[in-house]
């Protein structure tokens, strides 16, 4: 009699197959579907997070925990071959803490060399002008554009003042345009009063440049004008949106998030006109900016100073150009071997016109 023979199942086999099979008699795998859903997730999610997070708005307009290099001791400015500088910290009012670097002109280093805070605020008394210097978003004064900029008019026998906003560096608190301006107003009266008839120069940079302006109206209210300013890179609202971080790129290519959402930061208070502020400085004012600012154009600076121009007169205002082939950008101009003779001149006129 013949044996049949069975042929056992192969139980992975036969999953296989049943998997097979309904794959066939189902719906279609998609697994673009999946990429869809992530993707839908992140346009929503990240612009909801940017809106309802203040502090993360904060974060981005004012980038002041990137600190490189890391680790970096700020009160110890001969690390960063500061040798005639001193660190100091104020108090413009309670629980805020400024971090400041005061660098005394050149000629003045070997006398520098250990002596206590009462010696530096006193040599601000010493008839050498005085300039106050607003840096620009991220990092902190000790960035080295910022310390090249302070040696610069260190070696042109001038006293640098560099803070920290409130925010940055080793200063405490949380930054905002009126807490920005608060401290400026507070150094600026805390230099005043120990400077006697020196003059005091506020130089912008960036970011720095909306805290001047802002500062100056503010001071112009109540009846004080600034000795002169300098605004190098200097913003305009006005003509171009203000780019405040490179990670904001995301917001505006996905279609729909503007009229979905509104832009993070369009009603908060970090916004100001820069047009109206410079109608409103009596201050002298020098232009300074790069022909390949990669941050703000240099036809936004020509309208810019065309305003200011305008509000005041050509002898007040002035503008000076960079080339563009000298790779400076957005934070370069101290490199360039003109820029000496630009401030001696410009710090010139302003001491003609004080004995006018």
């Amino acid at each position: 009699m013949k044996r049949r023979v069975v042929k056992q199942s192969n139980p992975s086999f036969d999953g296989r197959e049943t998997r097979r099979t309904a794959k066939k008699q189902g719906a279609p795998s998609r697994p673009w579907v999946r990429w869809a859903l992530l993707a839908a997730a992140v346009c929503v999610l990240v612009p909801v997070a940017v809106f309802w997070l203040p502090d993360l708005i904060q974060h981005y307009i004012f980038v002041y925990r990137v600190r490189v290099p890391f680790f970096m001791d700020l009160s110890r400015p001969e690390d960063f071959s500061q040798n005639h500088t001193i660190n100091l910290y104020l108090t413009p009012e309670e629980g805020i803490s400024l971090g400041v670097w005061h660098t005394v002109p050149e000629h003045r280093w070997k006398e520098a060399q250990g002596k206590d805070l009462s010696w530096y605020q006193n040599t601000l008394n010493d008839g050498s002008p005085v300039f106050i210097y607003f840096h620009g978003n991220t990092n902190t004064r000790a960035a080295p554009h910022r310390v090249g900029v302070a040696k610069l008019l260190s070696s042109l026998g001038y006293h640098v003042l560099v803070p920290d906003y409130r925010g940055f560096g080793d200063s405490t608190g949380e930054p905002t345009m009126s807490g920005l301006v608060s401290d400026a107003v507070y150094l600026y009266n805390w230099v005043k009063a120990r400077s006697g008839d020196s003059l005091v120069v506020i130089w912008g940079h960036s970011l720095g440049t909306g805290v001047s302006t802002n500062t100056a109206a503010h001071l112009v209210d109540q009846g004080v004008v600034f000795d002169g300013v300098i605004l190098e890179g200097a913003f305009n609202t006005d003509r171009q949106p203000m780019p405040i971080n490179p990670f904001f790129w995301y917001y505006w290519k996905f279609p729909g998030m503007g009229v979905l959402f509104p832009v993070p930061w369009a009603e908060n208070k970090f916004e100001f006109s820069t047009e109206q502020l410079l109608k409103k400085m009596k201050s002298p004012i020098l232009f300074l900016h790069s022909e390949d600012d990669h941050l703000v154009p240099i036809e936004v600076a020509r309208q810019t100073y065309e305003v200011a121009a305008k509000a005041q007169s050509k002898d007040r205002v002035q503008l000076v150009t960079f080339d563009g082939s000298k790779g400076y950008l957005h934070n370069g101009l101290y490199r360039d071997p003109k820029l000496p003779d630009v401030l001696r001149n410009f710090v010139q006129s302003l001491l003609q016109r004080r004995n006018l």
